[in-house]
């Protein structure tokens, strides 16, 4: 899709601050952070967005780097992670990706 910003990111035509890369997904730090940790996991693979997903090895691709970036960054007193969907949720990039936030205390329930 050209004109995902996910997707011009994932390409390399913009730059990220990457913390993990490879062929599935990719994990960033999000340019306008809601935590003192707040990355993004994205699929390298544009699907719009969780409602889209219709393959289960994108999910499990997106958990997996989520929990490995929370034990890899020693989250050990807690995290969140959101995934929003649609634009009526918070969603304001048609790309699947999961928010990992970390470092305050988050209330419940949230927003």
């Amino acid at each position: 899709m050209s004109e995902c910003i996910f997707c011009k990111i994932a390409s390399g035509e913009i730059p990220a601050d990457f913390v993990y890369r490879n062929e599935k997904v990719f994990v960033i730090r999000d340019i306008t952070p809601q935590a003192p940790t707040h990355l993004l996991v994205i699929p390298t693979q544009h699907v719009a967005s969780a409602a889209e997903v219709s393959d289960p090895a994108v999910w499990a691709a997106v958990m997996e780097q989520a929990t490995e970036a929370a034990r890899f960054l020693n989250l050990t007193e807690g995290y969140r992670m959101v995934i929003n969907t649609g634009a009526q949720s918070g969603q304001t990039v048609p790309h699947l990706h999961l928010h990992l936030l970390s470092g305050r205390v988050f209330d419940w329930p949230p927003g």
